[in-house]
């Protein structure tokens, strides 16, 4: 697979992000991550997955270019759907999921993150949803899973300022369970999912579906709520203007919006 490396050994099953040099997430790689899923929850052998990035970058979110290329209501809402749908089934995974944050984990990066069940993160990792900067809100789950992991007010703070977190402050306000230095990344994960992987099968899943239990039902609603929000930003001029300044490398210009 060109986007995604899958290896598989002591019943830990292994997702690299492939897709140099920053890892983002384009059409191609979430319809490969979707077939990768599949594989290691059909595989019996599977007991604990750990995703993370090769290179410098974890994941630095979707790909520029495809949101440049939103221009309506519908296709937002349906990219934002197609991207919540993914995450969910990671979230739901009966097998735990858990995020070796290896480098930068940015937008899109981040919200695959909050999806899996457990986040260790490398020292020096920076961390944020800085889709407000763009002139949109986060669209694959960011706007409903950060806030139940870190509260309402830090969630706010980051979403609309879209600054990034150092791993250390992610840390301090529990987004990432523990943080080690790169070198140590892999082993500190692989010891946790080794951990895991040495308890029964019934009280993990049971356990998992007791942690997410509270969450199931109020968080369908807000990501419905978010998709349709997403949706109307990508007709928005706001947002095409944002998007054309990234790629072109300059400031945005403020765009006058009908009151």
């Amino acid at each position: 697979m060109p986007h995604q490396l899958l290896t598989i050994s002591h019943h830990i099953a292994r997702i690299m992000l492939h897709n140099p040099p920053a890892n983002v997430l384009n059409h191609s790689v979430l319809k490969e991550l979707e077939q990768v899923l599949t594989d290691v929850q059909e595989d019996e052998y599977v007991r604990v997955v750990i995703v993370t990035g090769t290179g410098r970058f974890f994941c630095a979110g979707a790909d520029i270019n495809e949101l440049a290329h939103l221009t309506t209501a519908h296709s937002g809402s349906e990219f934002a759907v197609h991207g919540q749908s993914l995450f969910s089934r990671i979230e739901r995974s009966e097998k735990p999921m858990l995020a070796a944050i290896n480098g930068p984990c940015i937008g899109g990066g981040l919200e695959l993150a909050l999806a899996c069940h457990v986040r260790v993160a490398a020292a020096g990792a920076m961390i944020g949803l800085p889709e407000i900067k763009l002139g949109l809100i986060p669209g694959f789950g960011g706007t409903q899973r950060l806030p139940r992991v870190v509260g309402a007010s830090k969630a706010a703070e980051m979403i609309l300022t879209g600054e990034n977190l150092s791993a250390e402050e992610a840390l301090r306000i529990g987004l990432v369970s523990r943080v080690v230095p790169t070198h140590e990344l892999m082993a500190q994960a692989e010891a946790i999912a080794t951990l895991i992987a040495a308890r029964g099968k019934a009280a993990v899943e049971a356990a998992l579906h007791a942690i997410r239990g509270g969450l199931d039902i109020p968080l369908s609603e807000g990501l419905a709520r978010e998709a349709e929000l997403f949706g109307r930003l990508c007709s928005a001029p706001e947002k095409q203007e944002a998007v054309r300044a990234f790629l072109e490398k300059r400031p945005p210009k403020l765009v006058e919006t009908e009151a």
